[in-house]
């Protein structure tokens, strides 16, 4: 199995982010539009300032009673956020995933987004190259 680097994970993503005075509703509907799970928040620099994900709508927003069109993102947005370099091997930003229980790293240089590896999406090849590992295992298996 190969060993991907962020870098190549993220490789040709379109980084989705918004400001953090952005409604809870506005960032949702651009979180359908693109069919993401999480968008990444930044500051007026560009400099990454927090998360909003999937999870966060449901248990920060509808179970909190919020109302999503004046619930700006800074309110119920994760900040503590752990992130990864791109140099950084994929099974670095698995491992951070697994450990603090979250699908989400952003990928950070400088302080300023360049992608971000969802558990969803940072498996896909591994997965696929597992698969075809197998078939030609079973296909060794049936020469010898």
């Amino acid at each position: 199995m190969s060993i991907r680097t962020l870098r190549q994970v993220i490789e040709g993503q379109t980084v989705v982010s918004t400001l953090a005075d952005t409604t809870v509703r506005s960032a949702a509907v651009t979180m359908a539009r693109h069919r993401i799970g999480a968008i990444l928040v930044v500051d007026g620099a560009g400099q990454l300032s927090g998360l909003f994900t999937e999870r966060d709508v449901l248990n920060r927003v509808v179970a909190a009673n919020l109302d999503p069109d004046t619930t700006p993102l800074s309110a119920v947005m994760t900040t503590n956020l752990q992130t990864a370099t791109p140099d950084k091997p994929l099974a670095h930003a698995l491992h951070m995933m697994f450990e603090g229980g979250f699908r989400h790293v952003p990928v950070v240089e400088g302080g300023r987004p360049v992608g971000m590896v969802s558990a969803r999406n940072a498996l896909g090849l591994e997965i696929h190259e597992f698969e075809k590992e197998l078939v030609e295992r079973d296909h060794i298996a049936e020469i010898l």
